[in-house]
């Protein structure tokens, strides 16, 4: 095997060894079975086991009570972004967005689409969205209020949630979730593309709230429609079952390994710590995010000038340090610091820079 190196790619991201192993170790010959976990029915009671402990971790790692359904639903994060105001709107009510950025302003289209009444009643657009927005009124009426909870391209993140009393939080957290310890119950419905920081690409894990099935129209296309999910177990058709074993896999050494939210959120902010330190004491490297804002997932920031950027990422790959290029939408670099990606990886990248700082500045 070739030496592995230092994963900052934003999504597919880096997965905990501990989980890649175990995959190795079972491709062949799941649980005995003498089939791959590729190859064994899902009506079986090998995958029964694994979507059912999946469901079982979520439920123990987030404190979720009996009025939460865990689901696994294909067509990622994007698909939610219509099937949220197809289910979850109500009639004559407003549907309140706070925009964050690139995910938040498709979320906002999805919904616009389908002529919900739509209203953005916080944005940090005008600032490119170097900020998360405080100056907001939840409409007393709305159906929901929809945010992104950490911005992927922008790299800032919500360090408190926003308060919207009786009205329902609906979140993406696609590149957060499992990152730290936070308080459910206000949630209608949290949702996350798995292949951030749970998984490899291929599902969402939607996290829904009991009442808030009790809003899903009946004429929705079947497949559309959460309740669909909820009956059937997420197996109401064949699930992307190689994409949920990983998670399983992810959850078990979340759970095991590092020991729950709290331990994994104080790693987190250890390694937030290390490299938005070395930023500000820098005069070569600017962080583009608000300080009060700032990601402990993605890590954004500038070079002096552009050339010096791609050279950054040339010379960072050769010392095996991978995936630093910042989104093609806003350029500059950028280090995706989810769960799997560790201290020492961190560390290492702190080091480069100071290297690199040195040969060029």
């Amino acid at each position: 095997m070739g030496k592995r190196i230092y994963n900052f790619n934003a999504g597919p991201a880096a997965l905990p060894l501990t989980a890649l192993k175990e995959i190795q170790e079972e491709i062949l010959d799941f649980k005995g079975s003498g089939m791959s976990v590729l190859e064994v029915s899902h009506r079986s009671k090998w995958f029964d086991d694994v979507i059912n402990e999946a469901i079982e971790r979520t439920r123990r790692l987030l404190n979720l009570g009996d009025d939460f359904r865990v689901l696994f639903v294909q067509g990622g994060a994007s698909l939610q972004f219509c099937m949220i105001p197809m289910n979850l709107s109500l009639d004559a009510r407003p549907v309140d967005y706070i925009n964050t950025g690139t995910w938040s302003t498709k979320a906002i289209k999805e919904a616009k689409i389908q002529g919900k009444d739509v209203r953005e009643i916080g944005s940090s657009e005008e600032r490119n969205f170097a900020y998360i927005p405080k100056d907001f009124q939840v409409d007393e009426d709305a159906a929901y209020l929809h945010f992104t909870s950490n911005n992927t391209i922008k790299g800032t993140q919500w360090a408190k949630f926003p308060h919207s009393g009786d009205i329902p939080l609906v979140c993406d957290m696609s590149s957060d979730i499992m990152s730290r310890a936070f308080d459910v119950r206000p949630f209608g419905l949290i949702y996350a593309g798995a292949q951030k920081n749970i998984g490899p690409s291929g599902t969402a894990m939607v996290i829904i709230r009991e009442d808030m099935l009790e809003r899903v129209p009946d004429y929705l296309p079947t497949m559309l429609k959460y309740t669909t999910f909820a009956e059937k177990g997420s197996m109401f058709n064949t699930p992307a079952c190689f994409v949920i074993y990983t998670i399983n896999l992810v959850l078990k050494w979340l759970e095991e390994t590092i020991g729950g939210m709290e331990n994994m959120e104080r790693i987190n902010r250890e390694k937030g710590a290390i490299i938005y330190d070395f930023i500000d004491q820098s005069d070569f490297y600017v962080g583009t995010a608000d300080k009060d804002s700032r990601s402990l997932m993605n890590v954004t920031f500038r070079l002096p000038d552009e050339e010096l950027e791609k050279k950054f990422v040339e010379e960072a790959l050769k010392e095996g340090l991978g995936g630093l290029k910042g989104h093609r939408s806003v350029g500059g670099c950028r280090a995706s610091i989810y769960n799997a990606t560790g201290l020492e990886a961190v560390r290492a990248l702190v080091e480069f820079m100071g290297e690199f700082q040195r040969k060029q500045g």
